[in-house]
């Protein structure tokens, strides 16, 4: 059996070789990995050894994703995930490194769920026509309970030391994103903008210009994201989150007009958010949304044939709903020269900021010989 004083050298050694201090070839780099993994699971009851024995099957696993074989990748990790489980009562070091570990598994495993905005990949919902796999809605439910389960470690450290607090208001933010990938928008918002208080109050407690940089990053990120999710929620859970004090009055703007978007009329978003009608109107006229349309016809061989400028195109508008920007490219279709005739069946989607699915048109309309109703979403 290799020392512990041993297997702790050959840990730096693989420590100085991940972080680009040292230089090995890819093979000499994984025969290394795989010694120190080798040497710290003959320390089963040292938990230090214990502790990173967790770290290194992640850094195998990372391996493991970048040659492709993420199934191979993914059961490693949770090997370590029950390594650094068992070390993490011994130490809060240890418990930060299970915490940090439950957050990258939830990363891994959402990963086909979230485009590059982390905003869901899917469409959910009954309107939507095509959705994750069941295989990947279930990884994505286990990526959410393992980060909810992240924000519990974190929240169980000493929140005086501001390194423990960091960690807890990311993890709200890794859960939101997690809970969106799933379409539990609002949830998502509710814990991105906990996670926006906790990042302020670190802001202002002056923990280092680093830290401040930190913090200043992850609020844009947050703020970002809120920005883009207040897209996706109906009114009824714009109205919930506005009662439970959980929509910053800087995006009220922002959900005003995604009620109006909705259709929603001026004097019930006044009510029912707790607002002016002269606040709501202002907001309204001050706040564009960018339509976003697309006309097709479908050609003698099936396909759905996209129509060039102006039925494929875009423009700020100014309270107006999408169903009014649908109406009147419906009229203007049917009294141009580009419209098919009789009988042709030909289709409209109207998109708030980005064309993309037609389940997430906020006004879809079907013409021709098969003619479902229009139906704003």
């Amino acid at each position: 059996m290799v020392q512990r004083e041993a297997v702790l050298r050959l840990d730096e050694q693989w420590a100085r070789v991940r972080s680009g201090a040292a230089h090995a070839e890819p093979q000499e780099r994984e025969r290394l990995l795989d010694e120190l993994i080798a040497a710290l699971r003959a320390h089963p009851d040292d938990p230090e050894c214990t502790a990173r024995l967790g770290l290194r099957l992640a850094d195998r696993a990372a391996l493991r994703f970048a040659e492709g074989d993420r199934a191979c990748a993914l059961a490693t990790i949770e090997e370590g995930l029950r390594s650094s489980e068992r070390a993490a009562p011994y130490s809060p070091e240890f418990a930060r490194w299970y915490a940090r570990g439950l957050i990258n598994h939830g990363v891994w495993l959402a990963w086909p769920l979230s485009d590059e905005y982390r905003l869901p990949r899917h469409p959910l919902g009954p309107a939507a026509t095509e959705g994750p796999t069941a295989m990947e809605r279930a990884a994505g439910e286990r990526a959410r309970d393992l980060t909810r389960a992240a924000v519990g470690v974190w929240a169980g450290l000493d929140q005086a030391d501001p390194v423990n607090r960091r960690g807890l208001a990311q993890a709200k933010v890794f859960l939101g994103d997690r809970l969106a990938e799933l379409g539990a928008t609002e949830e998502a918002v509710a814990w991105a903008v906990d996670a926006e208080s906790d990042f302020r109050q670190l802001l202002l407690a002056g923990h280092g210009p680093e830290a401040s940089e930190e913090a200043e990053g992850a609020l844009d990120h947050i703020g970002h994201q809120l920005e883009l999710r207040l897209r996706f929620l109906a009114f009824d859970s714009l109205v919930g989150l506005r009662a439970q004090g959980l929509l910053p009055e800087r995006l009220l703007p922002r959900a005003v007009v995604a009620a109006r978007v909705q259709g929603v009329a001026e004097s019930e978003i006044a009510a029912r958010l707790g607002l002016g009608a002269e606040q709501v109107r202002t907001m309204l006229e001050v706040t564009p949304w960018l339509a976003v349309w697309r006309v097709e016809v479908r050609g003698p061989d099936g396909l759905w044939n996209a129509l060039p400028h102006p039925w494929h195109s875009a423009t700020e508008v100014r309270n107006r709903t999408a169903k009014e920007i649908g109406d009147e490219l419906v009229r203007e279709f049917a009294a141009s020269a580009d419209h098919p005739g009789d009988g042709v069946p030909w289709r409209i989607h109207v998109w708030w900021h980005e064309e993309g699915d037609p389940a997430g048109a906020r006004f879809r309309l079907y013409a021709g010989s098969d003619r479902p109703p229009a139906t704003p979403s």
